[in-house]
């Protein structure tokens, strides 16, 4: 059973790569969603601009495999050089 905690701080908890990463691309290749969407979710904000959304713990999940895949990737095309 899905935790109805949100993750609302994943905006501080990412601060290392914010400027290093597409969210656009993470957004629409990894959630099928678009770019705003996930820019709520990183500012843990609901899709009206309120407070108080964020990331459920499936969503989570979901974002951290997208960064592994993400970085298993990257590091492949580093091996090529």
């Amino acid at each position: 059973m899905e935790s109805k905690e949100l993750i609302s701080d994943a905006r501080t908890r990412l601060a290392d790569i914010l400027v290093a990463i597409s969210w656009r691309e993470i957004a629409r290749s990894y959630f099928g969603k678009s770019s705003s969407w996930l820019y709520h979710k990183l500012d843990g904000i609901k899709s009206d601009g309120s407070p108080g959304g964020g990331f459920t713990e499936a969503e989570r999940i979901q974002l951290k495999e997208s960064l592994e895949d993400l970085a298993t990737r990257i590091n492949i095309a580093a091996s090529k050089l």
